[in-house]
């Protein structure tokens, strides 16, 4: 059995509390330990504005495009040992261990490939220059520079891999050092990966370390210059945004939360058409891919009254095929929970959704003598305003779906019950409808997927998060933003107005901030 360390202050550390176990979700074995607390954590923030912060911002764009080149190359080096580990400290079926491990490697190639197109350059500009005296001689325009600050990463337990790199790559590609604390039931794979970062030798001393276990008084060390960045629950969100430092020295602070999720299958799809097809696919595809666990993950299904037979008698066949069990077995397709405290939180969700909705398969009881399983759940509600549907977000292989009446005004006040969501999928043929519910929902999701009959054959789940595209949504779902682009470094870089001759403005780095 391992016991895992921290990296901090360019040294491996073992902490000094009580140990805290690691399972295996699938046999409730226990294959490792942690120990929070004997860190200094004034100290390794000083270790990273000391030896870091300098490393990387005397490296231009193109410099620390390279450096994330190598080490997405140095992950991918160890992907099948990764995707093992996956199977075994995560409960992921390999499929689902492939979406997390290559999300992480996609992610830190892309941002290395952006890094390098800005070539030797140390800030980005972000717009055109703009006249603003009489004539062209008085002009602005606005930059973006590196801050003079370290990044602090709290990344959550069911994407050890792409989380953590997701938010790397953007905060070292901007300057920032890194201090990553992963998701406790899940972090022996990411204290594998930065085993395989720190070894490669890719990245300045001082820019990357790992604390597992508790942050403790971390917080208090952060100033003006710094930035959090957070994927949990919303409870804790609330308790990071709370704190009195970051308060009090205003430091950014960037939030993931809760998401109640939604499809929209608007009235004009017929049920034999490419478009239907595919709603039920990436409907049961987020149920069971990651056993539900995923941030992005369908909760409420939006269906038109005349079509909720089918799409019920459908998805519930198409569930029944999905089989349940050992992830490490190549047959099946959903595997378990990541964690005890998980499988409680899933199965309390699920009771009070049943004390409301009628339950069309699945369920909360139990499926296997060990490990952390829920079979897929789905329930049918009442009214698409049943309150319990759109008030908590069922961590897990869980959605529902709402009776409405297929029209965009319908589908947009229920969207807007959720408070704020990170993805909104709506599947139409009707560009005029489409149009219409982009204008009704943008408020409340930081992203619109639409699928049609033109792109069935070419498209990516919308449970897909893509680096190129912004990932976070407005309310419940936290207010943060991350991705988009060259937009995920804006987060870690500060905006400044330049002002002066039109000619010096012009000397300026004409790279754009929007890729």
């Amino acid at each position: 059995m391992q016991t895992l360390k921290s990296y901090v202050c360019g040294n491996w550390h073992e902490g000094t509390e009580s140990p805290i176990s690691l399972v295996n979700p699938t046999t409730e074995a226990v294959i490792g330990t942690i120990k929070s607390g004997g860190v200094d954590m004034k100290a390794v923030v000083a270790y990273a504005r000391q030896k870091g912060l300098p490393a990387l911002r005397a490296l231009s764009f193109g410099a620390r495009g390279e450096l994330l080149k190598q080490v997405a190359a140095a992950i991918h080096s160890h992907r099948d040992e990764l995707l093992e580990l996956s199977i075994r400290c995560a409960g992921t079926p390999r499929g689902d261990a492939k979406f997390d491990i290559d999300g992480a490697i996609g992610t830190l190639t892309a941002y290395a490939t952006w890094g390098i197109a800005i070539g030797d350059r140390h800030w980005i500009c972000d717009g055109d220059i703009e006249t603003l005296g009489r004539s062209s001689r008085f002009s602005g325009r606005h930059v973006l520079v590196s801050r003079q600050g370290i990044a602090v990463h709290i990344n959550a337990f069911n994407f050890p891999a792409w989380n953590m790199m997701e938010k790397a790559a953007c905060a070292l590609l901007a300057g920032a050092p890194v201090v990553e604390k992963p998701g406790t039931p899940t972090c022996m794979l990411a204290a594998r990966i930065s085993e395989i970062i720190v070894a490669s030798g890719a990245l300045p001393e001082g820019a990357w370390q790992l604390i597992l276990g508790s942050v403790g008084d971390l917080f208090d060390h952060l100033t003006e210059q710094d930035g959090v960045a957070f994927t949990g629950s919303s409870g804790t969100a609330a308790v990071i945004r709370g704190n009195a430092n970051l308060v009090r020295r205003n430091v950014r602070v960037n939030l993931e939360a809760d998401s109640l999720n939604t499809a929209v299958l608007l009235g004009d799809v017929d049920v034999e058409s490419p478009t239907f097809a595919m709603f039920i696919s990436n409907v049961a595809l987020d149920i069971t891919q990651k056993s539900g666990q995923k941030c992005t993950a369908t909760r409420r299904i939006l269906v038109p009254r005349a079509h909720v037979e089918a799409v019920t008698a459908r998805l519930v066949s198409t569930l029944a095929e999905s089989k349940i069990g050992d992830p490490s077995d190549a047959a099946m397709r959903v595997g378990p929970l990541a964690s005890a405290a998980q499988l409680r939180d899933v199965r309390t969700g699920i009771a009070k959704l049943a004390a409301e909705c009628v339950t069309a398969c699945g369920g909360a009881g139990p499926i296997a003598e060990k490990g952390y399983f829920v079979a897929p759940t789905l329930f049918v509600a009442p009214n698409a305003r049943t309150p319990v549907v759109h008030e908590h977000e069922v961590f897990g292989p869980v959605a529902t779906i709402l009776p409405f009446d297929g029209t965009v005004a319908e589908a947009a006040a229920i969207v807007a019950l959720g408070q704020g969501s990170l993805v909104t999928s709506i599947y139409t043929n009707d560009s005029a409808s489409a149009a219409s519910i982009v204008d009704s929902i943008a408020p409340w999701t930081g992203r619109i997927w639409i699928g049609s009959d033109r792109m069935a054959e070419q498209q990516l789940p919308p449970g897909m998060v893509l680096p190129a595209s912004i990932h976070g949504g407005p309310g419940r779902a936290g207010g943060g933003e991350e991705l988009g682009g060259l937009r995920g470094l804006g987060f870690y870089m500060q905006r400044t107005a330049v002002q002066g001759f039109k000619g010096i403005l012009e000397s300026l780095a004409p790279t754009p901030m929007a890729q």
